[in-house]
Order: C-alpha cells, then structure tokens, then sequence
C-alpha cells in the first residue's frame, strides 16, 4: 500500500506541472486510510509535493496540504467523496481524534458508517484548503528563501489553485473518480468551482449555504486589512514577532460566530444567557489564538475573485444546493437566482432549504433535517 501511495504521487505530481520532479509524499498511517471501524480515533495527516505552479504562474517551492480520511478506497478509485470546508474552518469534518474527546467534527452527523456519507460504503476525504491555518501552506508557513514566515508575501491564490492542490492529493490517494464533492459556505465556492474546472471527475455536487460567485470585492480585503491595521502589533501583517493580534481577532470571532448562528446552537445545551456567552468567548479564543489574520486575507482575496457562475454551464455533476431559513450570510432570498441560472445552464439541481433557527452554523448540528435527503441524493448517484 505505501508504494502504491508514493507511486500515484509520483503520478499526481507529473499531472500538476510542477517545477520539480521529486516524489509526492503523504505523512500517515496506512497509505492514507483510516483503519476499519475508527471514527473514535481519526487522524489528520499532510500531504506534500516539492513544488506547485499557482494560476498566476508563481511556483511555491513546497506545498502542504492537510486532509483526514474516513473509510475504505475501493478497487478502481470510484467511491471517494470529497468534503471540502468554509473560509475559517479546518478538515476536521467527522469522528473524534480521541475516544475522550467532547466534541467530534462539524459534519459527524453525516460522515461515518450508515449515514448520508456511508464510510461502510464510500472513501471520504476531507481537504483542508491551500492558505489555511490548519496544516496546510499558508502565509504563516516558513518561506525557504528568508527563513521566515511568508506573511504579506504570500503570493495571491485562487479558487481554482486551492482545488488544484486537492485534485493532486486525490490522485496521490489512488482516486479515479469522485461521487460527489460537498462542503458548506466556502467550502460551497470550492464546491462549485470544481463543478465548472473538473466537470467529469464527479458524479454529484452539493453546495451548502454558499453561492457560485464571490461578492465583496477589493473593498471587502481593504476592510479586513484595515481592520487588523487597528491593532498595534499588526506592523503591516509582519506581527509574527509581536505576539500576534488576538485581541483584534478575538473580538472578530466573536462576532463571526454570533452571525453565523452559534449563540442559537449553543442555546440547546446552555440555557444560561451568562455561561453560554462564557462558551462562545471560549470557542473564540481557541480560534483567535490558532488562525493567522493573513490567511483571512489570502482566503478573502480569492473569495472576491470567485466566479463559477460565468462556467455554469460546462457542470456535468448532478447538484444539491442547500440553504438555511435563518442564514443572515446567504440568505434563502438567493436560492430563486441562483436556481434559474443552474436551470437555465443545463444543469440536474435541486434545492434543500434547511428549516431552523441555527443559520448559517445549521447543515451541521441540524443534519437530521436534510441528512436523508443528502443521503437519497448521493444514492441516485450511483444508479
């Protein structure tokens, strides 16, 4: 198994045009699978290629990319699905790194043995994105030139590199074909982006409170970068030698969460209005302290640059494009224009609206409201 890893990654990495022709590698036990039965004891593991050509033609001379993995690779690569996550999220999409871990991933109601993501049946492979800061290259990562973390000079990424990387991680796995690709808000925008760039690697695409364009525009960076400006030990985003910039990332979190509809979920376990805003400052702080301010604004900049729905009619995939009632980031209020431009552009849709209080938070603590459909959606793919 582990020579049939270093042998597609050898592969994959020819396919990627990279600069270099060193193998691939992935850092993991088993070649890349989880071992039967384990949702208690998930491993996150990285994958690394010695050099990775970005759309603007800049070559990062190492790239790493974090995934977790869920089930079985059957013979011929065709039952993988791939998870893909929102704009500050991380991979860990199901089960526990631990059995003593109090909280499992954001979509464990829908990933693992005879749920909508069937591990008995299918390989699930949940990417983290190009840029994060969860494992992957990012502008906290060492640039080999200085010695010193990229920061600011991270070079600009796009939609299409970050699905990019995650195309090379699937063929180094032994991936030939993908059921279905899936994620929610940003993880969405992947979602459609892979719909329009690699129309015949997939069967299905499910596109959860998202949309196929980006919004925002230049504005939108100048506003986050003006925002960390504030702190005083941004220093033009070189504050990695000053403590970084909790403070200010923290307050945004805050508010991050609020809107997305985590004071409601956590209102179904914490009555307390005292103790539950004890609980999200808490969550808060753990992200606050973990997330380089420039990988927010490396995401936001290809985010404002996203438009799948210019190539909307090139999706091959069937789609599921699912949102929530209460979601104040994609409102339902959009679901009507971005259906008629599916319809109009050939594409098998169908649209899912989540019935909740939870907002934009809701396809992972709500996943019985549209886990079934999921499921008979990721079935019909099949047949």
């Amino acid at each position: 198994m582990a020579r049939a890893t270093w042998l597609a990654g050898l592969l994959a990495l020819a396919l990627s045009a990279c600069a270099e022709t060193q193998p691939a590698h992935t850092n993991g036990n088993g070649g890349g699978v989880n071992p039967p039965e384990s949702m208690d004891r998930v491993l996150s593991r990285t994958f690394t290629v010695p050099a990775f050509k970005l759309e603007s033609g800049v070559v990062l001379p190492e790239l790493t990319l974090a995934y977790e993995t869920y089930g079985r690779l059957a013979p011929g690569g065709r039952n993988a699905i791939l998870i893909v996550h929102g704009f500050t999220s991380n991979h860990h999409a199901a089960g526990k790194y631990a059995y003593t871990d109090q909280v499992a991933g954001w979509w464990d109601g829908l990933i693992g043995p005879g749920k909508a993501l069937d591990t008995d049946r299918y390989f699930v492979v949940s990417s983290n994105m190009l840029g994060s800061s969860y494992g992957s290259t990012a502008p906290a990562s060492t640039n080999p030139k200085t010695g010193k973390p990229y920061g600011p000079d991270f070079p600009d990424i796009t939609l299409r590199d970050i699905i990019g990387v995650q195309k090379t991680l699937l063929e180094a796995l032994g991936v030939q074909h993908l059921v279905a690709v899936a994620g929610p808000s940003y993880g969405g925008y992947q979602t459609f982006q892979w719909a329009v760039t690699y129309p015949t690697f997939m069967s299905g695409a499910v596109a959860v409170v998202s949309t196929p364009k980006g919004s925002g525009g230049d504005a939108a960076v100048k506003s986050l970068s003006d925002r960390f400006a504030t702190d005083p030990n941004w220093n033009g985003g070189w504050h990695y030698e000053r403590d970084g910039i909790f403070p200010t990332m923290l307050k945004l979190r805050i508010e991050t969460l609020e809107r997305y509809g985590q004071n409601e979920v956590l209102a179904r376990t914490i009555a307390d209005p005292e103790r539950r805003a004890a609980r999200l400052r808490e969550l808060a702080e753990v992200w606050a302290r973990q997330f380089d301010p420039n990988s927010m604004i490396a995401l936001r900049k290809a985010a404002v640059k996203f438009d799948a729905e210019r190539d909307l009619a090139k999706v091959r995939a069937k789609m599921l494009y699912v949102l929530s009632r209460t979601d104040k980031v994609f409102p339902p209020s959009i679901a009507p224009g971005v259906m008629d431009k599916l319809t109009r552009a050939g594409v098998d849709a169908k649209y899912v609206e989540i019935d909740t209080e939870l907002g934009h938070s809701a396809s992972g603590p709500e996943w019985a409201k549209w886990g079934p459909t999921l499921k008979d959606f990721v079935a019909g793919l099949e047949r």
